[in-house]
């Protein structure tokens, strides 16, 4: 079926103009006169998107939009008008609208927005009916993907948080296993409990078990007082160890007490303590081979490995990365208020092409960045990181240094490591990456250049 699209404005010539163009597009087109026909047209039928005038004889634009998203909320509207101000577009953006079109239309712009919204329609609609399979009581509201290997992760979540299972996530740094834990912890029945996070790669051994345990007053040099621990303050709710590999092998057999027992002594106290807690952890290292060299214990794995999660990386999900996008634009539009409408065609097959060693984490930074850097309306390559526009052919300023003769082999090699690692921002990781070597490799030539590794 064609996707409906209603054309709200006063002026008739312009909305006949609109319907011929949209028309010979495929799409079925009805009208509205003024903001008031709007909100009647949208009470009595469905649309796809919405193409509404701000300045009208009756209602106008930016009320008839307020209305229309309190009685559907995901339809896409997008704002017309010839009266291109700051603050027009800023209202609309921030009562809801899609987007904005200035007057007279460019009707190639216009084409493209309308395709682009039609699209994110059809990638909400999707993510909506997903979460309606798999139960309408599953909040995954601030996890975003339509991927296979996500509507799988989804559908595990969906049976593992109500349960009382010890949950293991493994992924990427980036990935958002955080938020994994919490839809698990936000979906089960502790709902209402206590949600504690813990990264265990933040502190160092005596002030984790201090954090995780408590401590009595003069259990220790500085422990000037009694101090309850995270496990305590998670009683009846859930409790997320991150990075738990980086837990020291004294303090991993204290955890194995807890989910054997669910009890504990805190630092200095002599009385067992005893809580109701479920454990989620998560790592972005591989248990079973910190088990063969002696960093992990065998019989914590186990415990900890009750239901495994594995989190893809988003290169292997690259169907998700411009819903991502986005979503990430309009959040960092809004909040830094730049007035963004989307991105150049080669910078969004840069973002496409891009390898995501930072992943979702790394996506979300380049895209806060380039809001901010961008010089117009549209991000531009020029306003993304250098390791995103390093792969880019067309730009001569990240491209490898050029052969120069009278100098070595060697000392071309240093210049070229050198180079790439600036261009991508000392990230180590995607230079070894570009220049197709190992990091440990790279890491042994800094060293060799008198770079601290």
């Amino acid at each position: 079926m064609n996707p409906k699209i209603l054309i709200v404005d006063d002026d008739e010539s312009h909305r006949r103009m609109l319907e011929a163009v949209l028309t010979a597009e495929k799409y079925a087109v009805a009208h509205a006169e003024d903001g008031r026909q709007a909100v009647s047209a949208v009470e009595d039928r469905f649309y796809d998107l919405i193409l509404m005038d701000v300045r009208m004889s009756r209602m106008g634009g930016i009320e008839a939009l307020k209305q229309i998203k309190e009685i559907s909320p995901g339809i896409p509207i997008i704002i017309m008008t010839a009266y291109a101000s700051v603050g027009t577009a800023v209202d609309a953006l921030k009562s809801g609208a899609y987007d904005y079109l200035t007057k007279p239309l460019d009707i190639d712009e216009l084409k493209i927005l309308v395709d682009k919204a039609l699209q994110f329609r059809r990638l909400e609609q999707e993510n909506r009916h997903l979460r309606e399979r798999i139960g309408d009581q599953f909040d995954f509201s601030n996890i975003i993907g339509r991927s296979a290997a996500m509507k799988k992760l989804f559908e595990t979540v969906s049976l593992v948080a109500p349960t009382e299972a010890t949950v293991l996530i493994v992924g990427e740094s980036g990935t958002g296993k955080e938020l994994i834990a919490n839809a698990i912890h936000q979906n089960s029945p502790r709902r209402d409990k206590p949600f504690i996070t813990v990264n265990c790669a933040a502190l160092p051994e005596t002030l984790l078990e201090s954090e995780l345990f408590g401590h009595e007053k003069g259990a220790f040099t500085g422990a000037t007082g009694r101090k309850q621990g995270r496990f305590r303050q998670a009683h009846t709710g859930s409790i997320f160890l991150d990075e738990i590999a980086e837990m020291s092998s004294a303090l991993q057999p204290k955890l194995l007490r807890v989910l054997q027992e669910q009890s504990f002594e805190p630092l200095g106290g002599a009385q067992t303590i005893q809580v109701d807690i479920r454990v989620i952890a998560a790592t972005n290292r591989r248990l079973e081979t910190e088990i063969e060299t002696g960093r992990f214990r065998e019989d914590l794995y186990y415990r900890l490995n009750v239901v495994t999660l594995p989190i893809p990386p988003l290169r292997d999900r690259r169907e998700d990365i411009l819903l991502l996008v986005d979503h990430f634009l309009k959040k960092y539009a809004e909040k830094n208020r730049r007035l963004i409408k989307g991105f150049a065609p080669r910078t969004t097959d840069l973002l496409m092409r891009y390898s995501w060693p930072g992943n979702v984490r790394e996506l979300e930074n380049a895209v806060e960045r380039a809001v901010i850097l961008a010089r117009g309306d549209m991000i531009n390559p020029e306003d993304l990181p250098d390791a995103i526009r390093i792969t880019d052919p067309e730009d001569e300023s990240t491209a490898a240094p050029s052969f120069r003769p009278g100098k070595s082999l060697k000392e071309m090699e240093k210049e070229m490591i050198l180079q790439t690692l600036e261009g991508t921002e000392g990230n180590r990781t995607r230079t070894a990456e570009i220049l197709g070597i190992s990091r440990r490799t790279l890491q042994m030539k800094l060293k060799a250049y008198g770079v601290n590794p």
